[in-house]
């Protein structure tokens, strides 16, 4: 469904914060027959809905609001509004059809669109590919789910997008280049279970996209991609390992997964029941850690992101903590790489702007304070593996971690596990916070209290953490219900260090 085909219908956008701003303002101006908006959950953090907005998409809440979605010709959800709703699965039960912007955006660019999905490094590799594109001359516009809706977007030869669960469960078109990062549980309550989630994220890959790139040193989408039929048989670009040796390496792969004789899920020949592997042709011999970019040892002893057999610069030229950074990098490269550019010849370009490229904001930004103590703002961490990659990060300092959110019932479990040979303080804040500390609560290095909110937080961090040490705030949670978005809890964290210091 494309923006023209709302033309003379009536639509319901449901939603009202940017995503459902951006699409009033879209559609309005497809003139549909008939165009309002719906929020169900507004509450004291709800932006004002009036001027010109207000004209054109009268507002419905409260006992009207379903009734207003129920007589609509299309609804466009905006991408915080789960799947699960109830609402929702009554208006599919009725035969309505729901759309969001991102769908409605994609249909008239897919073409020309990189977008990145990933349970984490999706905001990272995105904006690390818009970066290196616009350094070997490929201008692009980025936007997306980090923060600037697609509907409002300029016109444009390429975009480079991050996408999220929410957004890409909705397409029916896939990008030019899909791109997935990794992929873990996240996000269940929203889509209703684990396999909802897998299926709304790798949705991105269901439509025939050209080139797929994903990261190869994830095993759960590796095995995720070997039983999709959407890519069955379709190669695969897969960058970041950096368990193999430097040596001549296949530009990429097919995935898929060995079985017992006769199942359909068999690619390229034997393997280890149910585990993943990458051929490099139907039918051919296993090749295992086919990634054309990864990373191993270059010429001076150091790490190196290498193409092939070929060393191209230090991974330290990417001046971002973390292993999961250097796969970043690499599955950036590919995608460079599948758009056309000679990256070999383009190494020391490369290079530079990787040296250049400051990260994102809210990604395990380090905050400069006069006691010594580094404080870190990763505040889009917003699941228990997202916080166990910030903790390695910091790995061999004195570490306090601010952890707790939006509860959508996340198993912590794996946090546990990855906490229980580390010595560390952690501090739970509402809502998930105290959740989180009782599943660590018994672990021998672990320190676990609990703070009413985030600003008391931040000062019994200062209490508990030496200079030279960091304290991280890697939430494993989302922000929605005591900030209005991700953005605004990262304010009120910066504000309660100058406060503090």
């Amino acid at each position: 469904m494309r923006l023209a085909d709302l033309r003379g219908r009536s639509v319901a956008v449901w939603g009202t914060g940017r995503e459902g701003r951006a699409a009033v303002t879209a559609i309005a101006a497809h003139a549909p027959a008939r165009l309002v908006a719906v929020d169900d959950s507004a509450n004291f953090l709800s932006l004002p809905w009036d001027g010109e907005l207000a004209r054109i998409a009268p507002l419905h809440g409260g006992d009207e609001a379903f009734g207003q979605l129920a007589a609509a010709d299309v609804v466009v959800r905006s991408p915080g509004v789960p799947q699960t709703h109830p609402w929702v699965v009554a208006l599919r039960e009725r035969g309505i059809p729901i759309t969001g912007g991102t769908a409605l955006w994609m249909a008239d660019h897919a073409d020309r669109t990189v977008g990145v999905t990933g349970s984490k490094g999706k905001s990272t590799t995105s904006s690390l590919i818009s970066h290196l594109l616009t350094a070997v001359g490929r201008p692009n516009v980025f936007g997306g789910n980090i923060g600037v809706p697609l509907l409002d977007l300029p016109e444009a030869d390429l975009y480079v997008l991050e996408l999220s669960s929410y957004q890409c469960g909705d397409l029916a078109d896939s990008p030019r280049v899909a791109v997935v990062t990794s992929l873990f549980p996240e996000h269940l309550d929203a889509h209703g279970g684990e396999r909802e989630y897998y299926r709304d994220k790798l949705n991105l890959l269901a439509h025939d996209p050209a080139t797929i790139v994903v990261n190869g040193a994830d095993k759960r989408l590796l095995a995720e991609l070997a039983a999709l039929p959407a890519v069955a048989g379709r190669p695969v670009l897969t960058a970041g390992r950096s368990d193999v040796a430097p040596g001549p390496l296949p530009t990429g792969g097919l995935v898929g997964v060995a079985g017992p004789a006769g199942e359909p899920t068999v690619v390229g020949g034997p393997g280890p029941v149910g585990e993943p592997v990458l051929t490099d042709r139907p039918g051919g011999p296993v090749v295992d850690g086919a990634d054309r970019f990864h990373l191993a040892v270059g010429p001076d002893g150091t790490e190196y992101v290498h193409a092939g057999d070929r060393p191209l610069f230090p991974r330290a030229a990417l001046p971002l903590v973390g292993r999961h950074n250097g796969r970043n990098l690499c599955v950036a490269l590919a995608v460079v790489e599948a758009l056309g550019v000679d990256v070999i010849a383009e190494a020391d370009t490369l290079a530079r702007a990787a040296r250049s490229f400051a990260g994102l904001p809210h990604r395990l930004a380090e905050i400069a304070d006069p006691s010594g103590v580094t404080f870190v703002d990763d505040t889009l961490s917003t699941s228990p593996y997202s916080a166990m990659h910030a903790i390695d990060a910091y790995d061999g300092r004195s570490l306090t971690v601010i952890v707790g959110g939006t509860d959508r019932g996340l198993d912590y479990t794996p946090l546990r596990e990855h906490l229980a040979d580390r010595e560390l303080t952690v501090i739970g804040i509402p809502d998930s916070g105290e959740r989180i500390v009782e599943t660590l609560r018994d672990l021998p290095g672990v320190r676990a209290e609990v703070a009413e909110d985030l600003v008391a937080a931040v000062a019994l961090a200062r209490t508990l953490t030496p200079a030279g040490g960091a304290v991280l705030l890697s939430p494993a949670a989302p922000s929605y219900g005591r900030f209005r978005n991700f953005e605004h809890r990262s304010e009120v964290f910066v504000k309660a260090i100058a406060d503090t210091a």
